[in-house]
């Protein structure tokens, strides 16, 4: 095996172009890692602040190879690792690094992939469907007969939550300002499209009947507070995954009082490596299962080989994705 790999290298921060495929050192595992040979490397908004050098990735992980999630084989185990062998499929998130041939991680923060999905198109699954399950089940409590609404339903989290939402038994609204994203969550499993336009607080009120949404899945952020608030339901909970329309806005406290409601937020990247871990865990027990019974499915927009990933890059910027898109080695 050679000692060298490519990878993206964030070669100065910037924008798309400043990203090129470049020959690195190989990295070895050590005791509790796994190496593992990147089929796919999963493209995320945290990816394009990186480049930018605006979200730098946590202490320990490569700072100019970004890609925070992977799916590819196992190609060596470090000391100590007893449930991981080579040559099985792998993926999961990681703090960065895995724009690359070959990515190190800890084992206890891998997940096996799922029987029937192939292992390029996993690359798709680890941080939309691991942040909306922690979001939405470990978070949030969602149930079956509750009502959720998910904004920005056509991004990558929100396809897996409408996915999650509708194996849980619960009812799903979405919203999006572009009608193409509604109807193909339509065929996801959404049961209510709402276009992404002043009137969707109205609306919101009138497909629940004025009683509002259990759960509020914010993948926008600040511009959808005051509308929020508005329809979340008595004793509901709204958890905010990303802030791409901003990151400040007001808040009425005497509504969320009144509703005895609650509004948290929530990060996967920044947590300590024995919370990733028991993620990961609860993950391969509770959710892997599901996508091997054909319940849930990873859903790609586009894959790109690693030399394009500026394409890539100026594809998720542009908001014009449903899914995931992939960079393949």
């Amino acid at each position: 095996m050679s000692e060298t790999m490519r990878a993206v290298i964030i070669t100065e921060p910037g924008g798309p172009e400043v990203l090129e495929v470049r020959s690195v050192p190989r990295p070895e595992p050590g005791p509790g890692d796994l190496l593992v040979r990147v089929s796919t490397s999963g493209v995320n908004r945290a990816d394009l602040l990186q480049t930018r050098g605006s979200y730098p990735a946590p202490k320990g992980f490569p700072q100019e190879i970004p890609g925070l999630e992977y799916a590819g084989t196992v190609e060596a185990v470090g000391a100590g690792v007893r449930d991981w062998t080579p040559g099985a499929a792998a993926m999961g998130i990681t703090g960065g690094g895995a724009y690359a041939e070959y990515v190190r991680v800890a084992a206890d923060t891998a997940v096996p992939v799922p029987e029937g999905v192939a292992v390029d198109a996993a690359g798709a699954i680890p941080e939309v469907f691991f942040t909306a399950w922690d979001a939405l089940v470990l978070q949030c409590a969602l149930s079956a007969g509750e009502t959720l609404l998910v904004h920005a339903v056509g991004s990558g989290v929100g396809t897996a939550a409408v996915q999650l939402a509708r194996d849980l038994g619960a009812r799903v609204l979405g919203t999006s300002r572009t009608p193409e994203k509604l109807e193909r969550a339509v065929a996801l499993g959404l049961d209510h499209a709402v276009p992404g336009d002043a009137s969707w607080p109205a609306r919101v009120m009138e497909i629940t009947e004025g009683r509002g949404a259990d759960v509020i899945l914010d993948l926008v952020g600040g511009p959808y507070l005051a509308g929020n608030q508005r329809v979340l339901a008595p004793l509901g909970r709204q958890v905010v995954v990303g802030v791409p329309g901003g990151a400040r806005a007001e808040i009425d406290l005497r509504a969320l009082m009144g509703g005895r409601g609650t509004i948290r937020g929530t990060v996967l990247r920044a947590r300590p490596a024995s919370e990733k871990a028991a993620l990961a865990a609860r993950f391969t027990r509770e959710v892997v299962p599901r996508f091997a019974a054909g319940a849930l499915t990873p859903v790609v927009d586009r894959v790109f080989p690693a030399a394009e990933a500026p394409e890539a890059h100026r594809l998720v910027a542009s908001n014009r994705t449903f899914g995931k898109v992939l960079l393949e080695w």
